[in-house]
């Protein structure tokens, strides 16, 4: 595994993690209150550290935080890092417990001061392997994780030189195999979350309505789109489906209102 295949599986990770939501509502808080049962993360502890949306995660989401927590400011710094930063960014993410970014991004800000200088990703590298890894563990970070030990097991092979973080394009509609059940399940998942958000007047009108196949078929790509990246794709499969769903409520209400 690369490591930068090892990132994308930890977001698609914690995408899977946020799939386990369940919603209640809280009357002392007057709003839906939201439980997780995670393999991967402490959900809570990200959401609180990060201020994460709970109403509105999806991939590309999970790649912000992931980056985060290997030193990046976003995701698509990943595209255009060194080796040696790649290299960095996870030995930042794997020794997390070890070492907060904050404090790291402090100590390195410390000695370009103290020194005028700019350090290099190649020294930075090296100062991180000297000065952390082999030296003796005095203090204990909260670690995101729930469980790291399939990390000692991975064998790292060296990335080269990479143009782009996500490769994978889609040419061509309708999607097919396993790309489009990967997108259904999507859009079940989004409609689920969208339809208890905005409460519809008449809901089993408006459930009756949604087909997840005909909104991936018909609605969510067009040919004048592609080529598109695949994963920026399946991130539009939400940000698109809250003004559908809503479209289908509001039909929803119009046949409600014809009925009677």
């Amino acid at each position: 595994m690369t490591p930068i295949e090892y990132l994308k599986l930890q977001a698609k990770n914690l995408v899977k993690d946020f799939k386990t939501q369940t919603s209640s509502f809280d009357p002392k808080l007057k709003r839906n209150v939201y439980d997780y049962d995670p393999r991967f993360f402490k959900i809570d502890l990200l959401i609180n550290d990060f201020d994460i949306d709970e109403e509105k995660f999806q991939l590309g989401n999970a790649q912000h935080v992931i980056a985060k927590l290997c030193g990046l400011d976003k995701w698509q710094d990943l595209s255009k890092a060194s080796s040696a930063k790649i290299e960095l960014s996870i030995l930042l993410y794997t020794n997390m417990d070890r070492l907060e970014v904050r404090d790291w991004d402090q100590y390195v800000l410390d000695i370009e001061t103290a020194n005028n200088v700019k350090l290099d990703d190649d020294f930075k590298l090296q100062i991180f392997k000297e000065g952390f890894l082999e030296g003796e563990q005095d203090v204990f970070y909260d670690d995101y994780r729930l469980s790291k030990d399939d990390e000692d097991e991975i064998e790292w092979e060296k990335d080269e030189p990479i143009s782009n973080v996500s490769t994978e394009q889609i040419y061509s509609l309708p999607l097919t195999g396993q790309d489009r059940e990967e997108f259904i399940e999507a859009a079940n998942w989004s409609f689920e979350r969208i339809f208890y958000r905005i409460e519809p007047n008449n809901p089993e009108l408006t459930r009756s309505l949604w087909d997840a196949e005909r909104y991936i078929d018909e609605e969510l790509l067009k040919p004048e789109m592609l080529p598109i990246d695949r994963e920026y794709a399946l991130s539009l499969v939400d940000a698109f489906l809250v003004g559908y769903v809503i479209q289908l409520a509001a039909q929803a209400d119009d046949k409600a209102e014809n009925t009677d």
